[in-house]
């Protein structure tokens, strides 16, 4: 029976540097795919004022909303508290905790790219949410 816990919940911390355009991409496709079977959480190690535009437009072509998020700085807590920490591009600036899951996605940067470049990272991404909601299950 479910009582709500979320202690059988994986919980997903996406990192990028601005936390304004790929972990925030990253974050809405693995709460759009994984529904609530997954606690999904995105930050950044020095985090910009607003989310990326063109990363609102490129995720809102395939029917997901990003544009309510906000850019949130990076805490040694939402890292103590995420099963799997998936990095992109903030180098040392993530702490790095025993027993935890970590990988480095290699994506290029969408700030200051025209649409036409973000789609590719856009859908890079969704297949890497995809593979990575595979093992999580």
């Amino acid at each position: 029976m479910d009582d709500g816990h979320a202690a059988d919940k994986p919980t997903v911390l996406f990192v990028c540097v601005h936390n304004a355009g790929r972990s925030q991409m990253a974050a809405g496709f693995l709460r759009a795919l994984a529904g609530d079977r997954v606690e999904v959480l995105s930050a950044g190690s020095e985090p910009k004022d607003q989310i990326n535009p063109i990363a609102v437009e490129a995720m809102a072509e395939v029917g997901i909303d990003i544009a309510g998020n906000s850019p949130k700085v990076l805490t040694v807590d939402a890292v103590r508290e995420a099963d799997a920490v998936i990095t992109m591009g903030c180098g040392d600036a993530c702490p790095i905790f025993p027993g935890k899951r970590y990988e480095d996605w290699e994506l290029d940067d969408p700030a200051g790219q025209p649409i036409e470049r973000v789609r590719p990272i856009r859908d890079a991404i969704r297949a890497r949410v995809e593979i990575l909601l595979g093992e999580l299950s």
